[in-house]
């Protein structure tokens, strides 16, 4: 076994990072007006500049800005869209034992990628990164799930057929945009795939007026749209997870009932999978992981908390993936990222880079250096 000098890497992670106390007292300093845009600005290029050191200091082969100028992982890429309109909610996102800031999207526009200014957070990354700057943009399926029909204009959109088409035509011109400014690793996030794991968030998408027994075929599709022409030197990965907010989850549930859509039709260079509780079930449905060049990421250490798992614990269970997908086609990251929103998990600093620190150790140990 070898190392991969092409994303995703054997030890690699998902995207956000704890806020740093600067950033965080900045950004509220900016929320009461205290501060112009400039200054806040100023301070994220800082952070964002220590925190790529970082991660080419524990050994990554790639740094993301962790995603440091969003207060969302996903909403604020999707407010950045033709066609979206930001709306207040009467609830938040509920998670077990707490509840998200009452923020949300409706679809009121025909939905099109016209520019964004993470275009501009990308450069930046490029910039001030000595290893492979990775971008991180929620998929073309999050876009859809929770608002689901009921929030997707009927007037703009009759035909549901046609909104996911512009959706896929959306993505496709995202994509070449971060191509074209010098991203090479590019990754979808995503929780729609294993949110539709569970029964109960199955009978939640029914209400928001869908059919999820549709939907992993729908959303396979849409993914194959966007990803239409993608260039041959550009790596494209999805990660999917359950729900990640200050160390809470929503869904649970195996991957086999989205299993065969989602790893056999998507035709996506790498899939981070959760794997880190019982919530994600077995590794059986790792069956429909094609042979060949693909990779699949276990993400078999958690971002919830600071305990560092034991080393052997994690080689066991990269033992048991074998047992369906070649050891050659598997990589290591946390399962989910360490700040899904401005607020965090609920672990310090220290131990999301000693965290991060052992997934390289350990792939150093797996794969060889």
């Amino acid at each position: 076994m070898t190392q991969r000098t092409t994303p995703p890497f054997r030890a690699d992670h998902v995207g956000s990072l704890l806020r740093t106390a600067p950033l965080k007292e900045t950004r509220a300093k900016r929320a009461r007006n205290e501060i112009d845009a400039a200054a806040l600005t100023a301070v994220e290029d800082r952070e964002i500049e220590k925190i790529v050191g970082k991660q080419e200091e524990v050994g990554l082969k790639l740094a993301t800005d962790g995603e440091f100028r969003r207060s969302w992982w996903h909403f604020d890429f999707f407010r950045g869209l033709k066609g979206v309109e930001p709306i207040t909610t009467a609830t938040g996102i509920q998670f077990h034992g707490v509840e998200t800031k009452h923020e949300g999207i409706k679809i009121s526009g025909k939905v099109e990628f016209a520019g964004h200014a993470q275009i501009e957070h990308f450069k930046f990354l490029k910039a001030h990164c000595r290893v492979v700057p990775k971008m991180c943009i929620p998929a073309p399926s999050t876009f859809h799930f929770r608002q689901g029909r009921a929030l997707v204009s009927k007037e703009v959109y009759p035909d549901i057929e046609q909104f996911f088409a512009d959706v896929g035509a959306a993505w496709r011109k995202a994509i070449r945009a971060f191509y074209d400014a010098g991203c090479r690793y590019l990754q979808l996030d995503d929780t729609a795939w294993a949110m539709m794991c569970d029964p109960k968030e199955r009978e939640q998408s029914k209400t928001r007026g869908d059919d999820p027994n549709k939907l992993p075929a729908i959303y396979a599709r849409v993914t194959s749209a966007a990803l239409e022409g993608k260039p041959a030197d550009m790596a494209i990965t999805m990660h999917s997870c359950r729900g990640n907010f200050r160390s809470t989850w929503i869904a649970q549930g195996g991957y086999e009932f989205v299993a065969e859509n989602l790893l056999g039709k998507t035709n996506l260079d790498g899939y981070f999978l959760e794997y880190d509780s019982d919530r994600a079930g077995g590794f059986e449905p790792l069956r429909h992981f094609p042979k060949g060049q693909r990779q699949l990421v276990l993400g078999l250490v958690t971002s919830k908390s600071g305990r560092l798992e034991p080393k052997d614990d994690i080689k066991r269970r990269i033992d048991e993936a074998t047992k369906y997908v070649s050891l050659d086609q598997l990589c290591l990251s946390p399962q989910c990222g360490f700040a899904s929103t401005e607020e965090g998990n609920v672990l310090a600093e220290e131990e999301q880079w000693a965290k991060l620190r052992m997934i390289v150790e350990l792939a150093d140990e797996v794969w060889g250096k």
